[in-house]
């Protein structure tokens, strides 16, 4: 064997080992293609509205009018919302953040924009 081999992806466990093509973890007992779990790293990028990778502790801005669940006003056009965390939510809701004036929630990147 040449390298170090990589953690598991379900538990972080250093003990994984080869077998044929695919990687094995003795302690929870997942197997993964490397190749496989490559290509979905490259793939979870998640990126703005414009485009733009986003990365944890972004600041972003809202570019359109959101309303809330449970609220009478909604989130309007140009809110700053400070030190974005990123996540595989409901639905595709993938970024975690608090806004100002309505607390901790989650957001479609597609409605925001880096800042």
């Amino acid at each position: 064997m040449t390298g170090t081999l990589p953690p598991c992806p379900t538990c972080a466990s250093d003990y994984t080992y080869e077998m044929g093509s695919l990687m094995v973890c003795p302690e929870c007992a997942h197997e993964w293609s490397p190749e496989e779990a490559a290509e979905a790293a490259d793939a979870a990028v998640i990126k703005d509205a414009n485009g733009t990778p986003l990365a944890e502790g972004d600041t972003v801005t809202i570019i359109k009018d959101l309303k809330v669940k449970g609220s009478s006003t909604a989130i309007k056009v140009g809110t700053k919302v400070k030190n974005i965390r990123l996540v595989q939510g409901v639905g595709d809701h993938d970024i975690d953040c608090k806004v100002d004036g309505f607390g901790p929630m989650q957001l479609k990147s597609s409605v925001v924009r880096k800042a």
